[in-house]
């Protein structure tokens, strides 16, 4: 039986604020930190081991894959970073705060921009700082394949190459796998895996270093889906 592990990043500073983060580098705050701390435990307490993890280029989750190989002992697997599994990119939305964007554009405009399937936010302008291509990390990516802004569909269509040519091989191989990423990211896997509806998605939350658990058998085939839930506070009958 193969095992995929999907883990969304620990808290971010701009999460803690309440800010639209996307394809900006926020790093963990200090809840964030543990929360990676924690996820590591429960799954090595769980039993489990990888044999390859894959993240972000973004440093929150990156920093929590560093947190959860060190906790679990597996720092020297390999590790791919790629900005095929960057969060959805929020356009003029990023780094802005929630509120503020829900009072200046409607409450149910802005669900409708976090939760849908289909709605995007307004675009940045290539000459605006936020914009991709302005960010040296993305220097060898194709401009065409950077986002002025994305719906969910679209961070699908960003996600599924990179699952198709690395990630689903190695779980083909028989490997175990760790993919340390974000909640939209996260939220288009879990789509493309469990085969839910582009309704049915926009009822689908995914909680910061809540690692997500996926069985697959030999044909490739969901076998088991379960979130690993026992805290360490919770094993020592705190």
């Amino acid at each position: 039986m193969t095992k995929l592990v999907l883990l969304r990043h620990g808290q971010s500073l701009f999460n803690q604020e309440g800010r639209f983060t996307g394809w900006m580098d926020i790093d963990l705050s200090e809840r964030g930190r543990a929360e990676a701390g924690e996820a590591g435990w429960l799954m090595k307490s769980s039993g489990l081991s990888f044999d390859i993890a894959f993240t972000s280029v973004l440093k929150r989750a990156i920093r929590t894959l560093w947190i959860v190989l060190d906790e679990m002992d597996l720092m020297w697997i390999p590790a791919l970073p790629c900005w095929r599994l960057n969060e959805r990119f929020y356009g003029a939305l990023e780094g802005q705060s929630k509120s503020e964007m829900d009072r200046k554009y409607g409450a149910g405009q802005v669900h409708l921009w976090r939760r849908g399937f289909v709605e995007r936010p307004p675009a940045v302008d290539t000459d605006d700082e936020r914009y991709p291509g302005m960010d040296p990390r993305y220097r060898d990516v194709q401009e065409s394949l950077l986002p002025r802004t994305e719906s969910l569909k679209d961070t699908l269509e960003r996600v599924l190459p990179f699952w198709q040519a690395l990630i689903a091989p190695e779980l083909e191989k028989g490997k175990n796998v760790l993919v340390v990423s974000h909640g939209n990211t996260i939220r288009a896997l879990v789509k493309h895996l469990e085969g839910i509806s582009d309704q049915d998605i926009e009822k689908i939350e995914i909680g910061t270093a809540q690692p997500l658990l996926y069985e697959l058998d030999d044909q490739m085939r969901l076998v088991g889906r379960s979130y690993l839930g026992l805290t360490r506070a919770g094993r020592n009958g705190k």
